[in-house]
């Protein structure tokens, strides 16, 4: 059970609906994960984040495969659901 209260997709508004749409069509799901619906209680925060995610997820010499790989092993391991 998460400590902090997440943002359910159903309560987002404005620029948190948005970026939260981004989420789904970027990541091909139809679901925000956690991780996001965690940062949303500030629309600043999770936009830094999300632009984050991106550049990490596509730059660098890992591929993009592996780096998902990864994340999902960890969060696995952190017994996180969606």
């Amino acid at each position: 059970m998460p400590t902090i209260k997440l943002v359910a997709e159903r309560a987002a508004t404005g620029r948190v609906r948005e970026i939260y749409e981004e989420i789904k069509a970027v990541l091909g799901t139809d679901f925000v994960p956690v991780n996001f619906r965690a940062a949303a209680h500030n629309p600043d925060h999770l936009e830094a984040y999300w632009r984050q995610y991106k550049t990490i997820m596509e730059g660098g010499q890992v591929a993009k495969p592996i780096k998902e790989i990864i994340a999902m092993v960890v969060s696995a391991l952190n017994n996180c659901a969606a």
